[in-house]
């Protein structure tokens, strides 16, 4: 069971570092499965993830706040607006555009609604 959770880990953290450089695949769910699967596999390697200067921050901001940093929020907004803009321009059919509408929207409002961080609450990351 290790191992598949060791392969999963290095699976998501592939997917998570492609999307630090492609706007339209998320960074953050994949690094926090990465997390979770290190936890379950490696302890090397989840602390080797916590300690990253990239996304150890990101990590310990959710797990210890539930926070999501002005700056990851501001950047989910402007894929988010794209995203739609771009299936626009496309011509994507409606039940596809009222689909990615209805889902991002969602994903708008858990997002809007996270704490930004250990600034916002007052409390500090180690």
């Amino acid at each position: 069971m290790r191992g598949m959770y060791l392969v999963l880990g290095f699976l998501s953290l592939g997917l998570g570092i492609i999307g630090v450089v492609l706007p339209l695949l998320p960074t953050t769910p994949f690094l926090l499965v990465t997390a979770f699967c290190f936890a379950r596999s490696s302890e090397k390697f989840h602390n080797w993830l916590l300690s990253h200067p990239y996304f150890g921050k990101i990590i310990k901001d959710w797990r210890d706040h539930g926070a999501i940093s002005k700056k990851s929020k501001i950047s989910a907004m402007l894929v988010i607006i794209l995203t739609i803009l771009l299936s626009v321009v496309l011509r994507a059919s409606k039940p596809i555009l009222i689909t990615q509408v209805i889902v991002l929207s969602m994903s708008t409002l858990f997002i809007l609604t996270r704490p930004n961080g250990p600034k916002e609450t007052g409390k500090q990351i180690e």
